[in-house]
């Protein structure tokens, strides 16, 4: 008898439990577009839509204990906010495993569908009215160098050390005029120059390629 109890009382608090993580989840994405854009930074629509096309195109799959909601919500809170694990883990109710596991679940998903979330550039056109774009026709985008913030072992801080003391890495990437990414180049060494980065994009045999007469 006593075993049986036992066993209700473990039924009853995983019901709980699943309960309480789906309020987090409506909480943090469908109760207002405000909300999902300052935690998310997308809103309601393209949340909805981006764990659609994971799915669907993307091979993302629910799993007994988290929908993909969940598991969307986790991968975009960590990197719009920069937070480590332990913060996620206290904010959704989860363990540290299970925060790191569907992390790179989610960004196996988005690295799989990179052909379509990275846009194909197209140029100028000779007869564009956009105030900001208009003066550089034929021109296929713009690129710039940023600082992720990382932690790495004590041995390799001298080469992630950034020219304002932090530990990063010098990310490049490449947007078309609407601010869509064409290109990324993440790994390099806080401490690499912006013209070595760029020189390592143009030399792999898959990096960065600019058509003949673009600018």
């Amino acid at each position: 008898m006593h075993e049986i109890q036992s066993n209700s009382l473990r039924r009853h608090l995983y019901v709980l439990d699943i309960a309480t993580n789906r309020q987090i989840v409506h909480e943090l994405v469908y109760e207002s577009d405000a909300t999902c854009v300052a935690q998310l930074r997308v809103n309601r629509l393209a949340f909805t839509n981006l764990c659609t096309m994971l799915e669907s195109r993307g091979g993302l799959r629910a799993s007994k204990y988290l929908q993909i909601d969940e598991q969307v919500a986790m991968f975009l809170h960590i990197i719009s906010h920069h937070v480590k694990n332990r913060v996620i883990k206290f904010q959704f109710l989860r363990s540290g495993e299970t925060v790191s596991k569907y992390f790179h679940n989610v960004l196996n998903s988005i690295i799989q569908l990179h052909g379509e979330l990275l846009k194909k550039p197209e140029p100028i056109p000779e007869n564009s009215t956009d105030e900001r774009w208009k003066w550089f026709k034929g021109c296929l985008g713009a690129l710039d160098e940023t600082y992720i913030k990382v932690r790495v072992p004590v041995s390799e801080k001298p080469k992630y050390r950034n020219r304002k003391g932090d530990m990063a890495t010098n990310v490049l990437g490449v947007c078309s005029q609407d601010m869509q990414f064409i290109y990324v180049l993440s790994g390099w060494e806080g401490s690499a120059a912006d013209g070595r980065v760029l020189r390592d994009a143009l030399r792999r045999t898959n990096g960065l390629r600019v058509p003949h007469g673009m600018i």
